[in-house]
């Protein structure tokens, strides 16, 4: 993969994808501490000019400031693209990876849930009503009842 171009055909296992984070991260970290250092170097620079005719007091660090920012700025773009890959590398691998085998758990749970439902609805329709008392209770009681199913 070193000699040619990755390709998003290549990005789809986890070990190549794993290769072309860590070629990524040696081509980058160097770039990152060169404009560390330069940056750091330039303010350094940039700190000992003294003021210009003209300036007001401060504007000389302002200046000097305004000057270096862009460095650091893209010192830390260049970490943040490091930052992202591996942010990629992890959502690809649970969108594509992991997702899959997730869904097919849940489908497989929820299977068992409606045989178990199933299982235990024909058990309750198969086992008889049972009553408690006579029914002499049952009459007695019944305008209660009735009173109850209507919602009273």
């Amino acid at each position: 993969m070193t000699a040619h171009k990755w390709t998003p055909d290549a990005l789809q296992t986890s070990a190549n994808r794993a290769i072309h984070l860590e070629q990524r991260r040696a081509q980058l970290h160097p770039i990152v501490d060169d404009l560390r250092r330069l940056a750091r170097e330039m303010e350094a620079a940039v700190g000992e000019i003294d003021r210009l005719p003209g300036d007001l007091p401060g504007q000389a660090s302002v200046r000097a400031w305004h000057a270096v920012r862009p460095l650091f700025k893209a010192a830390d773009d260049v970490e943040r693209a490091l930052t992202d890959l591996i942010a990629f590398n992890a959502r690809y691998q649970r969108s594509y990876e992991e997702l899959p085998e997730k869904r097919e758990a849940n489908q497989e749970a929820k299977r068992q849930r409606k045989e178990l439902a199933k299982s235990s609805q024909q058990q309750i329709e198969a086992s008889p009503a049972t009553e408690t008392g006579s029914g002499g209770d049952k009459s007695r009681f019944d305008d209660v009842f009735n009173g109850l199913r209507k919602g009273a």
